[in-house]
């Protein structure tokens, strides 16, 4: 009977070690799914980042130009 409960201990311990194994595969799978999204995620931060600051330039562009067709019209009011 004690040679029985060693082949169940065995076993369980087996499965054990098997569960383990897998658990280790896949949080090293979690791990570089995790870098990679870290990676996309600072490639998209970058790309934002520009996009604001591009977004900045044209609106000073455009607050330029305004200024600009509100001093040639301010002129143009002048002759008249």
């Amino acid at each position: 009977m004690s040679l029985e409960i060693l082949e169940q201990l065995e076993a369980k311990i087996q499965m054990a070690i098997d569960t383990i194994s897998l658990l280790q595969m896949e949080i090293e799978e979690l791990k570089e799914t995790n870098e990679s999204l870290g990676r996309e995620s600072d490639a998209v931060r970058e790309n934002r980042d520009a996009l604001e600051q591009e977004n900045a330039r044209l609106k000073a562009d455009h607050d330029a130009w305004q200024q600009r067709i509100r001093s040639l019209l301010g002129k143009i009011e002048e002759v008249e």
